[in-house]
C-alpha cells in the first residue's frame, strides 16, 4: 500500500532524512519508533502531501505520489502530531467537513460519521464544540478525522500523547479494527506497549533513516534476556543470570544440584531493543568519528 524509497530532506545544513526507506502492506499496523528528530514527523508530512522530500520515491497504492499527488492523497488518512481542529464547532461539523474533503456526500458522509463516532466512543459528545473537550476526547475527535473517510492509509502521528486511558483504549481498538479490514496503517509513538497491543511490526529510526525492521520476535531473537532464580535455602542469595537460552541455563542450575525455590524468566521485549540499536548506533558513531 505504501513503499518509500531513498527519501531525503534537508532542512538548511540538517538533514531531517537521509535515505529513509519505508514499506508498509495492507492490513499491516508498523509502529514506526525513535527519539525526536529522528525524522517519524518529517516522514509522515512528506507522505501525507505536507511537504517535499529533496530525492527519494514514494508509491501510495497505484500512484507515483510525487506526481500524482492528488490521487494519492485520496487514499490517506491523517492524524498529525500538533491538533488541527475547530474549536468553535460541534465533533460532528468537524467531521461533516473532514468526511466532504474526502469525498463523501450525503448518506454515505452520514454512514461513515456515525462509524467513526462509535468507533472512537465519540458519540454522546458529537454535539459539543470541541474547544470545550477534554484534551483525550480531543485527541480522539483527531483520529475520527483521519478515519472518516475510510482511507485505505492511515497516517497517525503520536495519536495518544498525554491522552487518558479511556482515549488510548478506544483509539486502539478502533486502529486494529480498521487494519483487519485491509487498512494499512503507520503509527508513531513513544507509549511501547501500545505497539504490543497493535501487534504491529516495527520500524525504528535513527538520524533521518530506518536502522532495524520487522517483526517484535524478529528483531529481539538474539537479545538476552535474564533468568531470576530463588532457593529454597533462604541463606542462598538471589541468582540473576543474562541468557539468549534460559531453558539451557536453567538446566545446567539444576545439574548442579541446587534447589530453586522460585524460577522468573524475563524475556527481551521492546525496551530492550530500542535500547540495544542506540547502544550499536553510538558505538558505531564513535567508533567512525575516532577513526576519522
Amino acid at each position: 500500500m505504501l513503499v518509500a524509497g531513498g527519501l531525503v530532506k534537508c532542512h538548511g545544513r540538517l538533514r531531517a532524512l537521509d535515505g529513509f526507506d519505508l514499506t508498509v502492506e495492507p492490513g499491516e499496523i508498523v509502529g514506526l519508533i525513535g527519539h525526536n528528530g529522528a525524522g517519524k514527523t518529517t516522514f509522515v508530512e512528506i507522505v501525507a502531501g505536507l511537504l517535499l522530500p529533496d530525492a527519494g520515491r514514494i508509491r501510495i497504492g497505484p500512484y507515483d505520489a510525487l506526481a500524482e499527488g492528488r490521487a494519492a492523497r485520496r487514499l490517506i488518512g491523517v492524524a498529525p502530531q500538533e491538533l488541527a481542529l475547530y474549536g468553535g464547532v460541534t465533533v460532528r461539523e468537524n467531521l461533516r467537513l473532514f468526511a466532504g474533503l474526502a469525498g463523501l456526500r450525503g448518506r454515505r458522509r452520514e454512514a461513515g460519521i456515525g462509524r467513526v463516532l462509535e468507533e472512537l466512543q465519540l458519540s454522546a459528545l458529537a454535539h459539543r464544540p470541541v474547544g470545550v473537550l477534554s484534551g483525550g476526547q480531543r485527541r480522539r475527535v483527531q483520529a475520527a478525522t483521519a478515519m472518516v473517510g475510510s482511507p485505505p492509509l492511515l497516517l497517525l502521528d503520536e495519536p495518544t500523547a498525554g491522552a487518558d486511558p479511556e482515549t488510548r483504549s478506544a483509539l486502539l481498538a478502533a486502529v486494529r479494527a480498521r487494519a483487519e479490514t485491509g487498512v494499512a496503517v503507520v503509527y508513531t509513538t513513544h507509549y511501547l506497549p501500545e505497539l504490543v497491543d497493535l501487534d504491529a511490526t516495527l520500524a525504528i529510526a535513527r538520524a533521518g533513516r530506518i536502522i532495524a525492521r520487522g517483526t517484535q520476535q524478529e528483531l529481539t531473537r538474539h537479545l538476552p534476556g535474564e533468568l531470576r532464580v530463588t532457593f529454597a535455602d533462604p541463606a542462598e542469595p538471589e541468582l540473576r543470570m543474562s541468557t539468549t537460552d534460559p531453558g539451557a541455563d536453567l538446566a545446567v542450575l539444576l545439574a548442579s544440584g541446587r534447589t530453586p525455590a522460585s524460577v522468573d524468566v524475563h524475556r527481551p521485549g521492546l525496551d530492550d531493543l530500542y535500547h540495544s540499536l542506540e547502544t550499536a548506533a553510538l558505538e558505531g558513531t564513535r567508533a567512525h568519528d575516532a577513526a576519522a
